[in-house]
């Protein structure tokens, strides 16, 4: 991690960062286990995967209050806040019903959505535009590390202790997270001429004043968490298909999972030096690639190298879509605008696999697999053309480095 320019981002190590692997430690040490603690108090299969779908609803019906909250009493109460609310959701979840699992699980996914939001806004004002790509990007990378090891300490803590060990687990993590948070610096609020604090506004202002970002570049984010979405679906769904077991699609996944963790710092640094385009477009096509070349996969080898590819293309991709709501977002109403982008990004989350399971239900899964290959692509083509015309209309004032916007002007 470099210092150029005076800023050295491993001053947020422990109060920025620290949080995110942490929290994503306690979920990633969670999602493997929801599902068999719900059969195992009563529930059914579907009822067992709705549960488990829970963490995203929670997510997807708080994005907009999470930003009023974090608006209202700044990014480090907010932070701290979400630990510990999360923490109660798991203490919730502990208790032998299953009434309580769904209440727990609930509140842990309404708790992330204040975290997610609040880290990305604390990031955005706290790092100068010329280190925000590698800032989010290490943000998005951190998360991973942390989704990664959790479910590993998870399982090794439970082999021992037995399954509340899980649980445990994440407590810990979450209140750690919480620690953490509370050693951030809290930063100065907006003034504006007078000295006083300007007026907030409200979600709906937001949307309507920058409605042209939401309906073009947010179009664009919301088919890359489309295709992103689908992606952690393709990939066990295929291997399924052609046949492999559960043991062979555990290590294409995890290999898969761990070339996307290599890449995300590099990725972020050629956004910040050559622009976002730079990266955003290569990442789609090459997830839109591996997506179409996928139906065409029969054996181990092959499935592992296409996923290895598709993993590839979303690891460059780390951070891109805090990024772009990051350069986009207004000084004044930062948190309603970040809060309208996660709500357009969890939208894309959650069609992607709906896309995938309804095609699939009509036609197959190959056509299924090909239809989320088109979505890749069209997001491509939204990313490459409508963030370089909006800047060069004057949307994102603090959007670009400077060299992007030349760049983007001259190419348009």
């Amino acid at each position: 991690m470099s210092a150029e320019l005076g800023f050295d981002l491993r001053r947020l190590a422990v109060p920025a960062y620290g949080p995110s692997l942490l929290f994503g430690a306690a979920e990633g040490a969670l999602l493997p286990i929801i599902p068999a603690e719900a059969t195992s108090r009563g529930a059914g299969v579907a009822l067992a995967a709705f549960i488990a779908m829970l963490f995203g609803l929670g997510s997807f019906v708080s994005n907009i209050p999470a930003s009023g909250l974090t608006d209202r009493f700044g990014e480090r109460r907010a932070l701290v806040f979400a630990g510990l609310v999360a923490a109660l959701g798991c203490v919730l979840a502990m208790l032998p019903s299953l009434v309580s699992l769904i209440a727990g699980v609930f509140v842990i996914g309404m708790a992330s959505a204040v975290f997610l939001l609040a880290r990305q806004k604390y990031l955005t004002e706290a790092v100068p535009i010329t280190h925000r790509a590698r800032a989010l990007s290490l943000l998005g990378g951190v998360m991973r590390i942390g989704f990664f090891i959790g479910p590993l300490i998870g399982a090794a803590l439970i082999g021992i202790f037995g399954v509340p060990a899980a649980w445990i687990l994440a407590i810990a993590c979450l209140l750690l997270a919480g620690w953490c948070a509370t050693r951030m610096e809290d930063l100065p609020g907006a003034l504006d001429a007078g000295g006083a604090t300007p007026a907030r506004v409200t979600p709906r202002d937001v949307l309507r004043t920058h409605l042209p970002v939401f309906a073009t570049v947010g179009l664009g984010v919301l088919l890359v968490q489309a295709v992103r979405g689908s992606r952690q679906v393709v990939i066990p769904l295929w291997s399924a298909h052609v046949g492999l077991d559960e043991q062979t699609t555990s290590l294409v996944y995890a290999i898969s999972a761990g070339i996307d963790m290599l890449v995300f710092y590099p990725a972020g640094r050629v956004m910040d030096l050559r622009g976002r385009r730079a990266v955003a477009v290569p990442s789609m096509l090459l997830m839109a690639a591996a997506l179409a070349v996928m139906p065409f996969t029969h054996t181990a080898a092959t499935v592992l190298a296409v996923s290895c590819v598709l993993g590839f293309g979303n690891g460059i991709g780390s951070g891109l879509v805090m990024t772009l709501g990051a350069d986009f977002s207004p000084d004044v109403g930062r948190a309603a605008f970040l809060g309208i982008w996660r709500q357009l990004s969890d939208t894309g989350n959650t069609l992607g696999p709906l896309t995938l399971s309804g095609v699939t239900a009509l036609v197959g899964l190959a056509p299924a697999v090909a239809v989320n290959a088109l979505l890749g692509l069209a997001a491509a083509g939204v990313l490459a053309y409508w963030p370089a015309r909006l800047v060069r209309e004057g949307w994102g004032p603090h959007g670009r480095p400077q060299d992007d916007t030349e760049s983007a002007t001259r190419g348009s």
